[in-house]
């Protein structure tokens, strides 16, 4: 099984990234890989409402018209048997760049051509707040929404605060284990 996971977090050794460590860790094994990308580090543009409607050619043919790496992470998600989203948490919601990544990729999947190889897919997010820890549960309820929205099968949306962590990555290498 080959698991994705695309992380809207900046920081390669912050707690977003620790969160996505350990469920890496859990599901690599002899059968199955498992590759982190870290979006901040690819060129993806934010949507720019090509037309009046505020859509564009996506609604149309299920593709995005923005010649950046969005198509090339999109790929990846296909190929991939399971995707992981994991986001840090700002003011109660998603990181920019995982947010302007989810608005163009449930753009194209309002298309069945974009929604192929997407619709169904297995797929859990990660939601991981710093400070007061009290934006996890809004931003994983946001996050649940938009993967709902593409067309994605949940199966689970996970928050997490500083003051849960440590517990919190034990759990996620156990679950890397066991679901996939």
């Amino acid at each position: 099984m080959r698991v994705l996971i695309i992380s809207g977090s900046r920081n390669p050794k912050g707690q977003t990234a620790r969160a996505a460590n350990a469920l890496h860790q859990g599901i690599t094994n002899k059968k199955n890989e498992c590759e982190i990308l870290f979006l901040p580090h690819f060129e993806v543009e934010r949507c720019r409402q090509c037309e009046d409607n505020g859509w564009g050619i996506c609604r149309r043919e299920g593709r995005c018209t923005i010649e950046d790496d969005f198509t090339g992470l999109v790929d990846q998600i296909r190929l991939a048997d399971a995707v992981v989203f994991a986001t840090p948490v700002y003011i109660h919601d998603l990181s920019e760049s995982l947010q302007a990544f989810l608005n163009r990729l449930y753009r194209i999947c309002k298309h069945k051509v974009g929604n192929c190889g997407i619709h169904g897919k297995r797929v859990v997010g990660i939601c991981v707040a710093g400070g007061s820890g009290k934006g996890a549960i809004a931003c994983a309820a946001r996050l649940e929404k938009v993967l709902t929205f593409c067309g994605f099968e949940t199966v689970d949306i996970i928050p997490i605060s500083r003051q849960n962590l440590e517990v919190k990555l034990m759990a996620l290498k156990e679950m890397g284990k066991s679901l996939f």
